[in-house]
């Protein structure tokens, strides 16, 4: 399993993948949002989108897990 993690703080902006959805490593899982610029969240690894522990509009610091990845 693999956790996505948040790159930087801000608001997720928009969530890209959908629980139970395939996703390629560098495929975009979110969008986050900071100082009025969009930062694209990736995965790191191919594989399956098992959880998304974020929704659209909620604040994330730096580090914090959007999306578990198995």
């Amino acid at each position: 399993m693999n956790e996505v993690k948040a790159s930087m703080a801000g608001s997720v902006w928009k969530i890209v993948a959908k629980e139970g959805e395939q996703v390629k490593s560098g495929e975009d899982v979110a969008i986050l949002e900071s100082m009025k610029m969009e930062i694209p969240i990736p995965s790191e690894a191919d594989g399956t989108v098992k959880e998304l522990k974020v929704a659209e509009g909620d604040f994330v610091n730096e580090g914090d897990v959007i999306a578990i990845i198995e």
